[in-house]
């Protein structure tokens, strides 16, 4: 991992084989000895083309390409490990933050504290847990940019928090929390780097990601002192943290993730980047086929996955040397015509999707000139593309919706935050994947599912509370868990007296809970006093 000042803006030289040649006139092509014809309708005569530079040949007929065999994959979805160790939210979770990872944190958060804070009162496994609820929690209620005075207020607060520690006792474990003891060594990582290598070669160990894996970048916001901070002008945040990352593309796992730490050299341009990028992230997949931007997107990249049996798709920039430069003209062309190219084991596509404009692709998988029957006439090649690519989005747009970071000056807090939404998608996807069943009529099953867990995670600290919070609302709320509590007993108790037949069951017409003894005479379904019709004897017979 490299970095240095001028590559602070992700610039489009950054890639590999990029070629300083010019877009190429019409002029230009007049005496080139390869010629093409167009069609009215969009399509190009059967010939041959020279790429740029002079050493492939392509074709615009099909036939010379040859068939694409998929080769077998392992079968999609959470691995026996996970499975056998996943039975609520909270063990989903667990999956990603375990024991290791806790006590790495706490042993360097509490010797922190020592030197820090005078008087220090170590953290405890349960301390760490409800501190991992409460920005859980603070993500779903949509608080997280929201000052902790405020949510611990009288008024404006919520009574969870304050139910489950003082707003003291956050703020100290918030200063304090640490991850590596004086971090020594060239590694810009160096804050983070024992926890970052263990959290991320967890990821791929719970879930076998599909057949269609999708590579992508993401940018972690932060403007604080960084000497690897990154502007993507494209992306929402423009300025943050840049993490390569490898989503499974029905689900948007997170398979395997990457910190860019920029250039190793000031001087050195690694033009290679993207390749070696895409090869580590999908180091262990065997068959699989991977969708790339044009950042990524390369001629070198193609042959390295079809060593490993695997195919590429994805959008490529025009400069490379490997494309005929009749496939980059615009002039003349219809819009939503298509052009395509190609060899034995890859194709070329050239679509116009709006006049003086044209999308490049390049496939290992797709061997014929296929398109849709619609007006717009897409080719398979960019419907696949674009169906894939999403995961990457979906995954940001997921951590962001509910996410728990915190406004920080320390980058590795919050790279932190970013594990803590990644796991929490991760633990969503391995809990439904289990129980698809669970919630399933329900449009907002994450939100119930990252309230369930952050619940979990704090209800042991709120149990263990030696004194109860000073505010009324949050003792009260400390008051009316247990009320809940004891009337669920009461009613357990009381059906146990009832016995079998008499037991209370919900009302088959109420949307609130209900819990009745009485019953339909005909169906036997429960039912409430509101929902009974009174009738004589006379009138039911």
């Amino acid at each position: 991992m490299e970095s240095s000042d001028s590559d602070k803006t992700d610039h489009s030289s950054d890639n590999q084989d990029d070629s300083d040649e010019s877009m190429p006139t019409e002029e230009s092509l007049n005496s080139d000895e390869d010629e093409s014809d167009v069609r009215e309708d969009g399509c190009v005569e059967d010939t041959t083309w020279r790429s740029k530079n002079k050493g492939i040949l392509w074709s615009s007929s099909h036939e010379v390409a040859q068939d694409y065999v998929h080769p077998p994959v392992l079968m999609s979805g959470p691995t026996y490990y996970a499975l056998a160790r996943t039975c609520s939210p909270e063990s989903a979770f667990c999956l990603y933050f375990t024991e290791e990872i806790v006590h790495l944190i706490l042993s360097c958060t509490n010797l922190q504290g020592r030197r820090a804070i005078p008087g220090w009162k170590d953290v405890s496994e349960v301390d760490l847990r409800a501190y991992l609820g409460l920005l859980i929690l603070s993500g779903v209620f949509r608080s997280h940019h929201e000052s902790t005075k405020s949510l611990w207020g009288k008024e404006s607060g919520r009574a969870l928090f304050a139910a489950t520690m003082s707003e003291k006792r956050f703020c100290q474990i918030n200063k304090v929390l640490c991850f590596d003891d004086k971090p020594t060594g060239p590694d810009r990582l160096a804050p983070i780097l024992d926890l970052w290598r263990t959290w991320s070669g967890l990821l791929p160990k719970m879930f076998n990601p599909g057949r269609d894996v999708c590579v992508g970048r993401q940018l972690v916001t932060f403007r604080g002192r960084c000497s690897f901070k990154q502007c993507v002008p494209s992306k929402p945040a423009k300025h943050g943290l840049k993490i390569w990352v490898l989503c499974d593309v029905s689900t948007s796992y997170a398979w395997k993730m990457q910190v860019y730490t920029g250039r190793s050299s000031p001087a050195r341009r690694d033009k290679t980047q993207g390749t070696r990028v895409v090869l580590d992230l999908s180091d262990g997949l065997e068959g699989h086929t991977v969708t790339t931007d044009n950042y990524f997107t390369s001629f070198p990249l193609a042959a390295e996955l079809q060593k490993r049996e695997m195919a590429l798709v994805g959008t490529i920039r025009h400069n490379k040397p490997q494309i005929p430069p009749q496939l980059l003209l615009t002039k003349d062309r219809q819009v939503f015509s298509s052009v395509f190219a190609f060899l034995s084991d890859r194709t070329l596509v050239s679509y116009v999707p709006k006049k003086g404009k044209n999308v490049l692709l390049m496939s290992t998988k797709h061997r014929a000139p296929e398109a849709e029957r619609s007006v717009k006439r897409k080719p398979q090649m960019v419907l696949d593309y674009a169906f894939c690519k999403r995961a990457a989005d979906h995954l940001d747009q997921a951590c962001a919706t509910y996410t728990c970071r915190r406004k920080s000056r320390r980058w590795p807090m919050t790279l932190f935050y970013h594990m803590v939404d990644v796991s929490c998608f991760n633990a969503f996807v391995i809990f439904t994947s289990v129980n698809p069943e669970w919630n399933a009529n329900k449009g907002y099953r994450r939100r119930i599912f990252l309230e369930t867990l952050g619940r979990a995670l704090v209800a042991p600290a709120m149990a263990n509370r030696s004194r109860p919070p000073r505010e009324g609302f949050a003792a009260r709320a400390k008051a009316e868990k247990v009320e809940v509590k004891k009337e669920e007993e009461d009613e357990d108790e009381e059906e146990a007296q009832l016995g079998p037949s008499r037991k209370r069951r919900q009302c088959c017409l109420c949307t609130q809970r209900r819990r009745v003894i009485t019953q339909c005479s005909t169906c036997g379904k429960p039912t409430c006093n509101d929902h009974f019709k009174r009738v004589c004897y006379k009138c039911c017979l």
